[in-house]
């Protein structure tokens, strides 16, 4: 048997699976539960390879491969070929090429720093040129082109698995993610462009958040006498879970699967619900204890519509700053598509009112994890490579970079002031109008929805889908000076600290827990200030005194 690997890179988390080449069949799948890398988005996970090196950002990229590949449980002398799909960022740290190209927008910038851009056309390597990859040096190792500086191959794969390209009206696909790519289709033009969004809608940063995982709140439904919560199963179907009181901690009914959390596409239910009921007046929660509870032990805090309207804004500011571009209304884009797991499990109808579609869109469809199809897609025939790579050539032309954008930053400033400060609509409308924006319309109220899968990940092979919840491995650190107190792990957001079991004057710190350079609570709250986190060496499982 001859056995091809499929790999999704993403921003929250890597998606992996086996195909029999011969057969063309999908032998398994496996989901990390979250990224390896420090940090929850791509900035964060930039940043991190700057300061720490991006050696050890790589080593650890690579590490989750391998653990990933081993999850799969096919043998690995029948891999003959490995192909990856993400964004240039993850692409980039995979490769181990340059990225300080990447954390700059502007050219003089990177020409007083010395930076020269990498290649990023579409290559095959053989896996003895991607160093800690643990297969046979001969395998080919298959890496599509990217656009331009954040648009990379799931941006391509988004266009083509959609459909878009075949489309003649005016038509928009995002993939929903922390990295919100988007790309609009007016006739014969393609304008390409991605903001970051943040983690929100993918269930992070958001305090009983998670991703798309079993036990997720993915969405939430109005019944007569209380919310009726929908939880995602071990096969990543929606089941019933519990009908709630959302102003208390009541459950009304017990429902057949255990909540265990939010993801994003739960997030925006929350706020579409709560917002039909009145119970939210942007940025406040009008609850007795302003909350919005989801049984005893999951709620919804005022912090989290903060966290998810940066991400709704963000995605709207992008979509207003396309249109600007292309010279058109937001009422003439008549088709959305919605990519990724978050636009696979959101509730279509309540993300268009929420604001994360275009209000005139008709018809909308969504079209799952594309980023992996489209791997999958290149290990089954190589030669889907060269078609990207000649796609990406065509859409450099036509890229918009919303971190130049003069519109994007104006639409941007008025999201953030409608979700965390409360600006009042009129007054969002008339700086609106101020600024020459394309006019925010209201939302087409019965839009079509065309769900194409019912998961993001429509065949998970016949072994079917496995989940890795601890990503890549732990490392130890040692600082001297350290009294062992424990705030530093008391204070961690992500439970990311822990003492060592062999021995209690080292700490176990997991990566993927940990939310990277722009949280860095341990080394703030440190009373003996002796907590570095520059220099934690990051070696896997090895004590070190630094």
């Amino acid at each position: 048997m001859k056995i091809g690997i499929a790999l999704d890179l993403g921003t929250s988390g890597f998606r992996g699976q086996a195909v029999d080449l011969e057969k063309r069949k999908i032998l398994a799948t496996v989901l990390t539960a979250r990224h390896p890398l420090p940090g929850a988005n791509v900035m964060d996970h930039l940043t991190f390879a700057i300061e720490v090196g991006l050696d050890k950002a790589h080593s650890i990229i690579i590490d989750t491969v391998n653990q990933l590949i081993d999850r799969l449980g096919v043998p690995r002398e029948n891999i003959v070929r490995l192909a990856v799909c993400g964004n240039p960022i993850q692409l980039s740290l995979f490769e181990e090429i340059e990225i300080r190209d990447l954390a700059y927008a502007g050219e003089r910038k990177k020409k007083a720093l010395g930076i020269v851009p990498p290649n990023r056309d579409a290559k095959v390597l053989p896996a003895d040129k991607v160093r800690g990859l643990a297969l046979a040096p001969n395998v080919d190792v298959f890496i599509p082109a990217a656009v331009k500086h954040e648009i990379g191959a799931d941006a391509l794969a988004m266009m083509v698995k959609s459909g878009l390209l075949e489309k003649e009206e005016i038509a928009l696909v995002t993939d929903y993610g922390t990295n919100a790519e988007m790309a609009l289709k007016i006739g014969d033009r393609i304008i390409t462009g991605s903001c970051a969004a943040g983690p929100a809608l993918e269930g992070q940063h958001i305090e009983f958040g998670m991703l798309a995982a079993p036990g997720a709140i993915h969405d939430l439904t109005e019944e007569k006498v209380g919310y009726r919560c929908l939880v995602l199963d071990s096969e990543l179907n929606s089941t019933s879970g519990d009908l709630v009181d959302i102003t208390s901690e009541r459950v009304i009914e017990e429902g057949t699967a255990p909540i265990k959390g939010i993801t994003g596409t739960g997030v925006i239910a929350i706020l579409y619900e709560a917002m039909a009921a009145n119970l939210i007046r942007l940025p406040h929660i009008k609850t007795p204890d302003s909350r919005l509870h989801l049984g005893p032990r999951v709620s919804f805090s005022e912090h989290d519509i903060v966290e998810a309207g940066k991400a709704i804004g963000a995605i709207r500011a992008g979509f207003v700053t396309l249109a600007s571009e292309a010279g058109i209304e937001l009422s003439d884009i008549k088709t959305a598509y919605m990519a990724g797991a978050s636009g696979t499990y959101v509730n279509a109808a309540k993300a268009l009112q929420i604001g994360l579609v275009p209000p005139g869109a008709e018809k909308i469809y969504q079209v799952g994890n594309t980023s992996l199809a489209m791997a999958r897609d290149i290990v089954l025939d190589p030669e889907r490579l060269w078609e990207l790579q000649a796609l990406a050539r065509k859409l450099r032309a036509n890229h918009c970079m919303f971190a130049e954008s003069k519109v994007f930053e104006k639409a941007y400033l008025l999201e953030l002031s409608l979700w965390g400060e409360g600006m009042p609509w009129e007054q969002y409308r008339r700086f609106s109008k101020f600024y020459n924006l394309p006019e925010l319309i209201k939302p087409v109220q019965n839009a079509k929805i065309i769900k194409l899968y019912e998961r993001d990940i429509p065949d998970l092979g016949y072994k079917g889908v496995a989940y890795i919840d601890s990503v890549g491995y732990p490392c130890c650190i040692n600082f001297p000076g350290c009294t062992k107190c424990g705030t530093c792990i008391e204070k961690c957001p992500e439970k990311a600290l822990s003492f060592s079991e062999d021995t209690d004057s080292v700490l176990v710190l997991r990566p993927d827990r940990c939310n990277g350079t722009a949280c860095k609570r341990c080394e703030q709250n440190c009373p003996e200030k002796v907590f570095k986190f520059s220099m934690i060496s990051f070696e896997a499982g090895k004590p070190v005194d630094n």
